[in-house]
């Protein structure tokens, strides 16, 4: 920032998590690193930081219970909040989500108010949020999609909310920060856009391998990780192929799985290890003592308009990847090995060990090249966008 720049109010607001959560996870999500880099701004004046909305009863059973969530690092600039209602989960219908995000935008402008923050720029990583909030007190607004919620099974009955979401972010000229190309079509943004793929921390990746956690040390080599939550996008009958067309590859799975079932069926192959999710550092040692990594993704619209992270830390690691041929995987690296299905993988196992770790130099430019820190330039350039015209109170589109 030069001396004759002024710094900018921020309100950033997460999706459904909260900071403690993104705490707890090491601040390794999108998002989480956006805020980071907002916290260590100095083109930030005051932050606002808000939780999405928690349950009353919730929220004073922690208090009665003398539970601390993580709290912001202390300053008097920056504040976070934690919006209450009765119920913790959104309502179902277009009209009753447009009204209780009034309420969430109220709450902010009243928080805002009280941190002295004056016309701040708003980002956040919900659409509802985005949509909904009319944020009349704001001088700008952005969302930062990191996924396609459209396609999110997990929320179908939101579905309606979210498409009528994305017709008024594109229709108020909405900034829209995406981490694929496929969101930004998905969306139709009208007003300001860029596409900023997920990255990397060269901090966490630089340096000597670091040893093997015990747990990786027992499976013998070549293994093959895939790093990420086992859940649907992970597609398990592709990979009981590949464990039965190549017993002698070890196949590691790495992190929490929600439906420890859905993975029962890989039991009966002994060269399929499932271990539970583990700490920054674990994954990194893990990643840094395999052979080659996996995206063994289902091809769906959700996955389709995904930027995989996970590619970024393998390639961070120097592993090969032998890739689902997914748009937003395309143009990261050519050691990357693209296949039509988690079937079809086996076909370039060999091709792909053959390629081997990356060199330290080759994996030192990628650290460079694919930093946070160099793609979160653009998202703060986004955010802090000159002031636009105040925003309506109301919806043309909604009653």
């Amino acid at each position: 920032m030069t001396a004759a720049t002024v710094a900018r109010d921020v309100v950033f607001t997460f999706s459904y998590e909260t900071y403690a959560d993104a705490v707890a996870r090491g601040m390794m999500r999108p998002p989480d690193r956006i805020l980071q880099t907002l916290m260590s701004s100095d083109e930030v004046g005051g932050l606002l930081v808000a939780n999405p909305f928690r349950s009353l009863p919730g929220v004073a059973a922690r208090r009665l219970s003398g539970r601390r969530a993580a709290a912001l690092p202390p300053t008097p600039q920056q504040r976070l909040v934690t919006p209450v209602r009765l119920r913790r989960a959104d309502p179902v219908g277009v009209p009753a989500i447009v009204r209780s995000y009034r309420r969430y935008d109220r709450w902010l402008r009243e928080s805002a108010s009280e941190l002295g923050l004056v016309s701040p720029a708003v980002v956040t990583a919900n659409p509802l949020v985005a949509a909904y909030c009319p944020f009349a007190w704001a001088s700008a607004v952005t969302y930062f999609a990191r996924d396609d919620w459209l396609s999110y099974a997990g929320r179908r009955e939101y579905w309606p909310a979210y498409a009528a979401a994305y017709d008024q972010i594109s229709e108020a000229e909405i900034g829209v920060a995406a981490v694929s190309a496929q969101i930004i079509e998905r969306i139709r943004p009208r007003g300001p856009h860029v596409v900023v793929p997920n990255a990397i921390d060269p901090a966490e990746w630089a340096g000597p391998t670091p040893p093997a956690p015990t747990w990786l040390e027992r499976i013998p080599q070549p293994r093959a990780i895939y790093v990420g939550t086992i859940d649907d996008r992970v597609d398990v009958e592709g990979l009981a192929v590949l464990a039965s067309a190549r017993p002698d590859l070890h196949i590691v799975l790495l992190g929490p799985a929600p439906e420890i079932g859905y993975v029962a069926a890989l039991g009966a192959h002994p060269n399929v290890h499932v271990h539970p999710g583990v700490g920054r550092a674990e994954v990194v040692a893990a990643l840094r003592n395999c052979q080659l990594s996996l995206l063994a993704h289902r091809r769906t619209d959700l996955t389709e308009a995904m930027s995989p992270l996970k590619v970024y830390e393998y390639l961070a690691a120097g592993l090969p990847v032998v890739s689902v041929d997914l748009p937003p995987v395309h143009g990261i690296s050519e050691r990357v090995l693209f296949v039509e299905s988690t079937a079809d993988t086996a076909r370039r196992v060999d091709e792909a060990l053959a390629l081997g770790s990356a060199s330290e130099s080759e994996r030192t430019a990628f650290l460079a090249e694919n930093s946070w820190e160099a793609r979160h330039r653009a998202v703060v350039d986004l955010v802090l966008r000159p002031p636009v015209l105040h925003r309506s109170e109301e919806f043309a589109h909604v009653v």
